[in-house]
């Protein structure tokens, strides 16, 4: 099963996908600047083999909700995000409200 649902940060507009997958969950919250995402984004595919495409995201592991992925410290970054401010160890909501500047 797959569920959109817009969300509200701090008056700022993102949706939250989840996708239920056998034995799993895959989750992400986006605006149209970048995304957060569960343990299954390959952050350093994003900066190695598309650097080029400049993609701003943030990955935080052991969530199975999107509340604890919002509120999962990031364990990763790409390096477009860095250039945002966006860093390891904040909040998935820190990051997302970083990605509306």
């Amino acid at each position: 099963m797959v569920n959109l649902t817009p969300i509200m940060i701090e008056g700022q507009p993102f949706t939250a996908v989840t996708v239920k997958l056998p034995k799993t969950n895959f989750m992400a919250v986006a605006n149209d600047h970048g995304y957060i995402m569960c343990g299954a984004l390959d952050v350093a595919l994003l900066n190695e083999k598309l650097k080029e495409r400049g993609i701003v995201a943030g990955r935080a592991v052991g969530v199975r909700t999107i509340d604890q992925l919002l509120d999962a410290p990031l364990e990763s970054v790409t390096y477009a995000a860095e250039d945002l401010g966006i860093k390891v160890g904040m909040s998935g909501r820190e990051a997302l409200l970083k990605m509306m500047k």
